[in-house]
């Protein structure tokens, strides 16, 4: 039996527990040690600390406070991880809370922290997903269950200090080109909701003001949230650091690709089994800067989809070029409104796309001016046929379930 390294209580503040961070900084001390070839249970929250509930108000997601998240588990160090060396991580299983079976999704307000399709959907909702072993369905959602895959959203190496500057330099950039933006360009450093692990509180003030926010993936790995990175995947990390500094969190029980609510995934605390091992100097070796991976063996299987395209013109008609961006978002809303034909809220159909096993492909960047990209929708995950036929669509949603919308203040 694996020995579980990192603990947690969901009854208690995540920054009362002194193996959680919730910044990247090189000078975090590590919460735990292990040796190559270890292999060890990792216990997390889920990402927001504990602040959106199970129950029928979104009002949590309207005020969440996105400055405390994400809360990550650990770090871990790795006996003679050194700069340059490559961190090869075996996810060897993950899963659920016995007295935590449910997660949540959520649509952020355009106020405060906005999403991919932010424009259409502003306000926040929010929706409940309970779990059944290997499944999920959603009491805001009718007439969708399926497999969950089961993944971190967010797990990485620490940086170090010259990777650090580099980041807060170049994101600092991006934001004064644009300082008024809502929501903002970038999640600049902030120290007053900082949680700095171990680190003394004189020396965690001063890191504080510096150290990385967990908003966006980076070169170390980081919020990637790919949903494919789930039980049997193995991940090759760079080392930045001395003893690695690995740190795992944001558990989601099932997602689509993109993550296109930001709270995209269906968000849920639980636990993790890793094992560890090093390739030393595999960066130069192999010429890595990011992480690398091979995906999880074990997959929902669902072998038919409704495809929808989206290519680089925008809902006002505008002419991209080459954009994969504009594409993907034309292609989720082109899903969006196809569902709403059969009784789906586009709310319910936008939850549809962040929670459940849906594809996002890059299909075509060749063809001037249009990228086309794809996101493929598995039909079996409908308790109706939601193909077209030459009967057109059914009213097939009892429409009085709704996602929740968070009341005005």
């Amino acid at each position: 039996m694996a020995e579980t390294i990192i603990k947690v209580d969901l009854k208690q503040s995540a920054y009362e527990n002194d193996k959680i961070h919730n910044r990247w900084h090189p000078d975090i001390p590590m919460a735990a040690t292990v040796k190559p070839g270890d292999d060890f249970i990792i216990e997390c929250i889920d990402w927001t600390g504990g602040q959106i509930k199970n129950d029928d108000d979104a009002a949590d997601v309207r005020d969440v406070d996105l400055t405390q998240v994400h809360f990550l588990s650990g770090p871990v160090g790795v006996e003679g991880a050194e700069p340059g060396d490559l961190l090869v991580v075996d996810i060897l299983d993950i899963g659920t809370f016995d007295d935590s079976q449910w997660g949540f999704n959520g649509f952020f307000s355009k106020q405060n922290g906005g999403g991919f399709l932010t424009e259409h959907f502003p306000e926040a909702q929010k929706s409940i997903w309970d779990f059944s072993g290997m499944f999920t369905s959603s009491r805001h959602i009718p007439s969708v269950e399926f497999a969950g895959l089961i993944h971190p959203g967010l797990i990485g190496c620490l940086p170090s200090k010259e990777m650090l500057e580099t980041w807060n330099k170049r994101e600092q950039e991006l934001v004064d080109t644009d300082p008024e933006r809502v929501p903002p360009l970038a999640a600049m450093p902030y120290g007053d909701t900082a949680h700095m692990g171990r680190m003394s509180p004189d020396d965690a003030k001063v890191a504080a003001a510096e150290a990385a926010r967990t908003v966006p993936p980076r070169e170390h790995g980081g919020n990637c949230d790919i949903k494919d990175l789930s039980r049997g995947s193995k991940v090759y990390f760079p080392v930045y650091v001395e003893g690695g500094g690995l740190s795992v969190g944001d558990l989601h029980f099932s997602q689509g690709d993109g993550e296109i609510t930001f709270c995209g995934a269906i968000e849920m605390a639980g636990w993790i089994h890793l094992r560890v091992n090093l390739v030393k100097d595999g960066m130069s070796k192999y010429g890595i800067k990011n992480p690398i991976f091979k995906p999880s063996p074990i997959t929902p299987k669902y072998d038919d989809y409704l495809i929808f395209e989206g290519i680089s013109v925008d809902e006002q008609g505008k002419q991209h070029y080459l954009d994969v961006n504009v594409a993907y978002r034309q292609a989720c809303l082109n899903a969006i409104e196809y569902m709403t034909k059969f009784g789906y809220s586009k709310a319910q159909a936008y939850a549809i796309l962040g929670c459940a096993p849906v594809q996002g492909h890059i299909s075509g960047v060749v063809d001037i001016p249009n990228s086309c990209a794809t996101l493929w929708l598995p039909t079996d995950i409908f308790d109706f046929d939601i193909q077209p036929n030459a009967d057109g669509p059914k009213k097939e949603i009892d429409g009085s379930v709704e996602v929740p919308l968070a009341p005005d203040l």
